[in-house]
């Protein structure tokens, strides 16, 4: 999905353990692992698919991308796309039964200790981030998420991005300036218009002291009680992680906890400033509902028509309708108009893209709300004045430029 709840990542007080092999991660809340990736006959275009939280009122693109791969394996049959939550029982068997087909076929080849630099091109240009564990003591959330059908799961895939706050590039800029010393794991296009990806295995004990160092600059610089992360995508996924976590640690002795794969999360770290990042609006599709039973609703925030300045946009069959909220000038725009819409029960999805959510309307009948940008320079100064973002602020990119699942790691 896109942004929801926006969640922090705070300091660790006790070291990172046996699951991170290293006690210099300690307080990041970060650290190395084993990661999972097919074999090499397997290590193609057919293996990754978006995020499952992408293009549910558009199912037609997931069938295509069935049909594509074929028998191939694929991560299309370990998730459940959300387009298809309504044959969640059927799927979730068929998760099941292709997690434990692939282990016991030996699909997987763990790559030990490691981190992998990724390199994303898509249409807003070459994305760069860092797949890690995330410890989820140090993970601050709100108990909700997938958590039913991570109960049953022997592996993990995730579209969890982090997001850190480095104008200085002082993080992945070094790493990436000495890829070529790296080893390749993977070079690709990726299916379902999402561009091309690299990634490479970072290993070596140099790389690894000089990220530590890195992150603890960055660390040391912050005030008291602020964030080193933000998580950015994936905050269900995160929070259902969490949420297993804190069931089983309730079974285990204190040092079975230190080292139990469920204490641990993969996801992906980029960095605010990076040019390919780009904060996207997430757009309202209400269906069945005319534009004045939405205008109606609205009311409450003060809906005027203004053509030069307006906060959100109305679009459907009718010529577009652009609005100012002369009530909502002291609140987020997002934040007040999903509050009006939930307390008028409005039946909603979240949709990507201006062209996506003008199709929709056209074919499937009901109002859009064109929602406004947010600006990034924002994102942290905001989370620390309120703590949180509403769900579904914005998202970063476009549908198609979404995290892939890929990576994978074992959670039993």
């Amino acid at each position: 999905m896109a942004m929801g709840s926006l969640m922090l990542l705070n300091e660790l007080a006790d070291a990172m353990k046996e699951e991170c092999g290293m006690t210099e991660w300690s307080g990041l809340g970060i650290c190395p692992g084993e990661i999972l990736l097919p074999g090499a006959v397997h290590l193609n275009s057919h293996w990754p698919v978006v995020a499952l939280d992408q293009y549910t009122s558009q199912p037609e693109v997931w069938e295509e991308a069935a049909l594509e791969i074929g028998e191939a394996p694929s991560t299309l049959n370990l998730i459940i796309p959300e387009a298809f939550l309504h044959e969640a029982d059927r799927r979730g068997r068929g998760v099941q039964q292709a997690m434990s087909d692939y282990l016991q076929r030996n699909i997987f080849a763990p790559i030990s200790d490691s981190f992998v630099l990724v390199e994303r091109c898509t249409q807003s240009g070459a994305r760069v981030g860092l797949v890690l564990l995330v410890d989820l003591e140090a993970y601050d959330y709100k108990p909700e998420g997938r958590l039913a059908l991570r109960e049953r799961s022997s592996i993990e895939l995730s579209h969890v991005l982090l997001i850190v706050d480095d104008p200085l590039d002082s993080v992945l800029g070094p790493l990436n300036a000495n890829r070529q010393t790296l080893t390749k794991l993977y070079d690709m296009p990726l299916m379902m218009n999402g561009g091309h990806i690299k990634g490479w295995q970072v290993t070596d004990a140099g790389e690894q002291a000089r990220l530590t160092q890195a992150f603890r600059a960055l660390r040391d610089k912050l005030q008291p009680g602020n964030p080193l992360f933000l998580v950015g995508d994936g905050n269900h996924s995160l929070a259902a992680a969490k949420a297993y976590w804190e069931q089983q640690r309730a079974r285990l002795a204190p040092q079975e906890q230190a080292h139990h794969p469920a204490r641990f999360a993969l996801a992906e770290m980029v960095n605010l400033h990076s040019p390919a990042l780009i904060f996207k609006p997430i757009h309202r599709m209400v269906f069945g509902v005319s534009r004045q039973a939405v205008l109606d609703a609205l009311k409450p925030l003060g809906p005027v028509a203004h053509e030069k300045a307006p906060d959100i946009v109305l679009v459907g069959e009718e010529k577009d309708m652009p609005l100012a909220l002369n009530n909502a000038k002291n609140r987020l725009i997002t934040e007040a108009v999903q509050q009006v819409l939930d307390e008028a029960a409005m039946p909603l999805d979240f949709v990507h893209g201006v062209q996506a959510l003008r199709e929709i309307a056209a074919t499937q009948g009901g109002t859009g709300i064109l929602m406004p940008d947010f600006p990034k320079d924002q994102l942290f100064p905001v989370v620390r004045k309120y703590g949180r973002l509403p769900r579904k602020t914005f998202s970063m990119g476009e549908a198609n430029e979404k995290r892939f699942y890929l990576e994978a790691r074992r959670i039993r």
